[in-house]
Formats: C-alpha cells, sequence, structure tokens
C-alpha cells in the first residue's frame, strides 16, 4: 500500500494511506542504506504488520525542518516590530527556492508602515506571489485556496504574526495554534514532533521552521541562479558564468546602477556571496 508520512514521534510514523491510519516502524534496512524516513513521505507500507517498506523519491527535502515534498513556503513578515529586513527574507527566498519549493510572501502590520517606505515593499510583488493584509477576508480566502493539494510550511520572524494568520485561517485550530507559533518562532520550540496538519484539503507542517537558514550544501552560483530577479539579465554579462560581483560589463550592476533590480537586494547578494568560503581545487 502507498500512503504518505504525516506525523512521527520516536519511531512511530503515522502513515495515511487509503483513507485509513498507520501506525508504522521504519524497517532496519533503512538505516543500514542511512536513509531515513521523513514527514511528508510518499512511502509503501506493510499495512498488516505496520512496516515502511519503500521509501519513494522525493522531489525536495529539508534537513531543519525534516520534512520532504514541500510545495510551497509562507513566509511571514512584519514591516515594523519586529522592522522588515531585507537580508531576512532574501536569505530565506534564496534557500527556498534552491530546494525548489514555491515561496509566497504574507506581509503583516502593514498599518505602520509610512509612505517612502512601502515601495520598497512592493518591488517584491515583481517576482514573488504577496499577500498583503493578509488577514482581510479577501486575502485570507485566497490563501486557503493555496493549500489545496500542497503541504505548506509557515515560518518567518517571531512576532511577525505567525499564531494571528492561523487563528484567522480556521478558528478551530486555536488548540493547535500555541504549538504551531511555539515551534515556529525561534528559542520557543517545544513540539517534540513533526506533523502534517490537514487543512483545507492540503497539509500544514507543524514544524520548528526554517531553524536552518544557512546556505547549506549550496555554491556561489546557486545563490546566484535563485535570485529570481537577477535571471532575466544574467545572459546579457559579458562572461557567460558571471558572478555579479567584481566582473566588468555585469548587466546586472547596471540594472541596479539603474534602479531596476533594487540595490537593496543586490547588497544582501552580495553578502551571502562572500558568507561562503572559496572552493579549494
Amino acid at each position: 500500500m502507498i500512503g504518505r508520512i504525516v506525523k512521527l514521534i520516536s519511531n512511530d510514523y503515522t502513515v495515511i494511506g487509503d483513507q485509513n491510519c498507520y501506525v508504522c516502524k521504519s524497517r532496519g534496512k533503512f538505516r543500514n542504506q542511512n536513509i531515513s524516513p521523513k514527514v511528508g513521505d510518499i512511502v509503501e507500507i506493510d499495512p498488516v504488520n505496520q512496516y515502511i517498506l519503500r521509501v519513494l523519491p522525493r522531489k525536495n527535502e529539508l534537513v531543519r525542518p525534516p520534512v520532504s515534498n514541500i510545495d510551497q513556503v509562507i513566509i511571514i513578515t512584519s514591516v515594523k516590530h519586529p522592522d522588515f529586513s531585507t537580508n531576512l527574507l532574501d536569505k530565506l527566498l534564496t534557500i527556498i527556492e534552491y530546494h525548489n519549493i514555491k515561496p509566497l510572501i504574507c506581509f503583516t502590520k502593514l498599518d505602520l508602515l509610512s509612505d517612502h517606505e512601502r515601495p520598497l515593499i512592493e518591488r517584491y510583488m515583481n517576482y514573488y506571489q504577496i499577500y498583503y493584509d493578509c488577514y482581510q477576508n479577501t486575502e485570507l480566502e485566497q490563501i486557503k485556496q493555496s493549500f489545496q493539494d500542497k503541504i505548506t510550511v509557515f515560518t518567518g520572524q517571531s512576532g511577525a504574526g505567525k499564531s494571528t494568520l492561523l487563528n484567522h485561517l480556521d478558528e478551530d485550530l486555536h488548540i493547535k495554534t500555541n504549538e504551531i507559533s511555539m515551534a515556529l518562532g525561534r528559542g520557543k520550540h517545544t513540539t517534540r514532533h513533526v506533523e502534517l496538519l490537514p487543512l483545507y484539503g492540503g497539509y500544514v507542517a507543524d514544524t520548528p521552521g526554517f531553524s536552518d537558514i544557512e546556505f547549506t550544501g549550496m555554491s556561489k552560483q546557486d545563490i546566484r541562479d535563485n535570485f529570481e530577479d537577477f535571471n532575466s539579465y544574467r545572459d546579457q554579462c559579458k562572461y557567460k558564468d558571471c558572478l555579479h560581483d567584481k566582473e566588468d560589463h555585469c548587466m546586472i550592476k547596471d540594472k541596479v546602477a539603474a534602479g531596476v533590480i533594487l540595490q537593496e537586494r543586490y547588497d544582501n547578494y552580495l553578502k551571502f556571496l562572500h558568507q561562503l568560503p572559496e572552493k579549494k581545487y
């Protein structure tokens, strides 16, 4: 039988298959093959003896949180209290897209935003799906519809409004919401397991969020290739493998100077690039 792992506690894997729920164990062969089943995995199980027999190929996976086959990440981003951080947002976007996951951005506390600050926020609309005033009914309905047949992970700053958004999405989740909020809030994680919660035809991952927001396993080229606003112009650079850093005749730097690409985005890109060690050959 084929099913999906929706919860992991110790070595007990809860698998939904054939509209039934099975609590399965992982066979020893997985440990021998250095494979550890994760929440989100599509697996073949023996429903009688309740063992996981095989993990089907994953389309993506994360280490922290340990979830696989994620379709989208909703990034809750406050514009005030805590203040908007382009560095954190750009870092999350780069890592999420590197893992072939669709990022959605929910801005909160927009009523505190001044008129001269708003254009910076709005520039992200050119490349990413944005939810403004995400507690309003129209935006909430769009977010609900985005859950259909998808696995969704929430992440973002502590205090940005994750628990509030989840309360607005489904009031019946109010018992779970504190668990989710604390799990997603850095430094206050109390949830001892990873679980997929059914919501609006899909699953929302109750996880610690992106506790690992480092460029693990990524090269400088990976960082470059996952800055969405660079990709339209990179073929116009003088050098085929231009890193848009110290090279001359770089179209990306020209577009930054012309205001087409945000200076803040480019500055963050250079910071990320220089955080990685040089390759040793």
